[in-house]
């Protein structure tokens, strides 16, 4: 690990000590749901909408046994919506055969069910099971992780390899939680607050904003 991505670390991890994950839920499933919900979505939007649904939706069969129209609209405001739910009944019709009704904490598996992708593959197996697979790379890791320098791709997958090379497995699952929270509190995406960041004497974007250079 280089110096600056050791700063990068040190100084985050100061202001956000015991970051959690910003996808509101209480077990495996919820997280898998929520985090399929997340798809160009806010986490705020999705939170709102799981609020309800899990409600709603407690057990695995509520799921697999759910009409699909009557799901769409459950989940209509996060959109895509129609591929949303039918990957999200889907998924559970497999959990339920497949698994015996446990979400499998097997990252290949996670990858073989509907809807689910590495980013959603990574988040449950380091916040459900607290293994980690890779690192989580959202809007908000994706956007500070290329402000800072510490990658020069912008595709989510290139993103991680670049991301998994500098930085220790221990904290994978950490690093994406504290960037998140930096996005939403600090580094926004079109008005970041440069001149209260913590990180912006190691960022190469700092202050481009104010200069008229939208990073």
């Amino acid at each position: 690990m280089n110096d600056k991505t050791k700063q990068v670390l040190s100084l985050l991890k100061k202001q956000y000590p015991k970051p959690e994950c910003a996808l509101k839920h209480k077990n495996p499933l919820e997280l898998l749901i929520a985090t399929i919900l997340s798809a160009q979505c806010t986490d705020e939007r999705v939170n709102k909408v799981t609020a309800k649904l899990f409600e709603k939706y407690k057990k695995l069969k509520d799921y697999t046994n759910a009409d699909i129209r009557e799901f769409e609209k459950d989940v209509y405001s996060t959109g895509f919506y129609r591929n949303k739910a039918k990957n999200i009944i889907a998924a559970c019709k497999i959990i339920y055969e497949r698994y015996k009704g446990r979400v499998p904490d097997d990252f290949n598996k996670l990858l073989e069910l509907p809807g689910v992708a590495r980013k959603t593959a990574n988040c449950v197996m380091g916040n459900a099971f607290n293994v980690p697979s890779g690192v989580v790379v959202d809007t908000h890791v994706s956007r500070i992780s290329q402000r800072l320098g510490l990658t020069k791709n912008t595709e989510p997958v290139k993103i991680e390899q670049d991301l998994i090379k500098l930085l220790p497995k221990n904290e994978w699952i950490m690093f994406s939680h504290r960037l998140i929270w930096h996005g939403r509190k600090v580094c926004d995406a079109r008005r970041p607050k440069c001149e209260i960041c913590t990180l912006n004497k190691l960022c190469k974007s700092a202050f481009k904003f104010s200069r008229g250079y939208p990073t």
